[in-house]
C-alpha cells in the first residue's frame, strides 16, 4: 500500500505536468462546480457551464478542456468554433439531456404548431438547434417572460425547471416529462430531516428539484448563485440541495460557514468521471475532441444567443 507521502508526491507531479501541457497546449482548464475536488483545485476557470464557456471565448486559448459532461463541451463548441474542445472522458454524459432528442422535439411542434420552445442549456446540440431560445436555471423567468404572452411555450427537457417558471411567472407552460435523477429523487421527506437536525440553517435549493422540495426552500438558485448567496448572508449554516460536488468550493470560499447536504446521496457519477490522469491523457494526445457540426452548431448559437440578448440575463 502506498503511503500518504508516495500518493502526495504522484499527485504533485500529476498537477505539474498538467500545468507544463495546458502551456505548451496553448489550452484552458474549466471545471464545473460538481466535478471532483483535485480537479477543481486544479482548474483555470470553475462554474456553471454556460459560464465557462462564455468565459473561454474571450480568451485566447487555442484548446479548451472542459471537465464536465457531454452537453456542456458541445456549449463550449457552439461558443468557441475556432478552438478545440476536449472532454478527457467521452461518455460522461447527462441522463436528462439525453431524455429528449431533435426528433422527438420536431414531432412535438409538428402536433402543437406555433410552439416557443425553450430549452433549458443542459441539452444537446441538435436539440438546441431545435429550440427558439434557451434559458439557465439563473435566468429562466426572465426568459419565459420575454416569450410574447399570445404565444403558448413549451419547455424542455426539465419538468422541474418548467414547473418552477410556470409558477413564477403565471404563464401557461407546457413541458416535457424530464428530470435530473439527482435532482429529482431528493424528497420532502428528507429535506424535513435535515432541517430539523439544523433549524438554523438556510435552506438553497436548485430549481431542477421537484416542486414540493422548492417550496421548503428558503432561496432557489443556480450553482454560482448558491455559491455566491453566503457571502451577503448573515447565516453560517446552510443546507445544499444539489448534487455534492458543490460542497469542496463553498467550504473553500467560506470557510468559517457550515454547509450540509441536503441529501450525502446527492452524487451524479458522471460528474466524478474525470479524474487527473484523464485531463493528462486529453492534454497529451489532443483528444477526445467533441466538434458540433457548421449547420446545426448556427442554429443552436442562434437559441443561445436570444437567450444571451436578454436584459438583465
Amino acid at each position: 500500500m502506498k503511503s500518504q507521502t508516495v500518493i502526495m508526491d504522484e499527485l504533485k507531479d500529476l498537477k505539474d505536468r498538467i500545468r507544463d501541457l495546458l502551456h505548451q497546449r496553448k489550452a484552458i482548464l474549466l471545471a464545473h462546480n460538481y466535478q471532483r475536488p483535485e480537479v477543481q483545485d486544479i482548474a483555470d476557470l470553475c462554474g456553471d457551464s454556460l459560464e465557462l464557456s462564455i468565459k473561454a471565448s474571450q480568451t485566447d486559448a487555442e484548446v479548451i478542456v472542459f471537465c464536465g459532461v457531454h452537453f456542456m463541451a458541445e456549449t463550449a463548441s457552439i461558443l468557441c468554433p475556432d478552438k478545440k474542445i476536449l472532454l478527457p472522458v467521452l461518455d460522461a454524459g447527462c441522463p436528462m439531456a439525453d431524455m429528449i432528442t431533435a426528433e422527438e422535439l420536431r414531432r412535438k411542434r409538428e402536433e402543437i404548431p406555433g410552439l416557443i420552445v425553450i430549452s433549458y442549456v443542459n441539452t444537446t446540440a441538435e436539440v438546441k438547434a431545435e429550440t427558439d431560445i434557451c434559458c439557465t436555471s439563473a435566468n429562466v423567468i426572465q426568459v419565459v417572460h420575454s416569450v410574447d404572452p399570445s404565444l403558448p411555450i413549451f419547455m424542455t427537457p426539465d419538468k422541474n425547471l418548467a414547473q418552477y417558471a410556470k409558477k413564477h411567472t403565471g404563464r401557461d407552460i407546457m413541458y416535457w416529462e424530464g428530470f435530473c435523477p439527482i435532482h429529482n429523487n431528493l424528497t420532502v421527506t428528507q429535506v424535513r430531516k435535515v432541517r430539523s437536525a439544523h433549524p438554523d440553517a438556510l435552506f438553497l435549493a436548485h430549481p431542477e428539484c421537484p416542486p414540493g422540495v422548492l417550496e421548503l426552500a428558503d432561496e432557489v438558485k443556480s450553482t454560482s448563485g448558491m455559491i455566491a448567496l453566503p457571502g451577503g448572508s448573515e447565516n453560517r449554516e446552510f443546507i445544499i440541495g444539489t448534487e455534492t460536488g458543490i460542497l469542496h468550493p463553498l467550504s473553500k470560499a467560506y470557510p468559517d460557514k457550515l454547509f450540509i447536504p441536503a441529501d450525502p446521496g446527492m452524487i451524479c457519477g458522471d460528474m466524478k468521471k474525470i479524474g487527473l490522469r484523464e485531463i493528462l491523457a486529453a492534454l497529451k494526445n489532443l483528444q477526445p475532441e467533441v466538434r458540433v457540426p457548421g449547420e446545426i452548431r448556427e442554429r443552436a448559437k442562434g437559441a443561445v444567443d436570444r437567450m444571451l440578448a436578454i436584459r438583465d440575463v
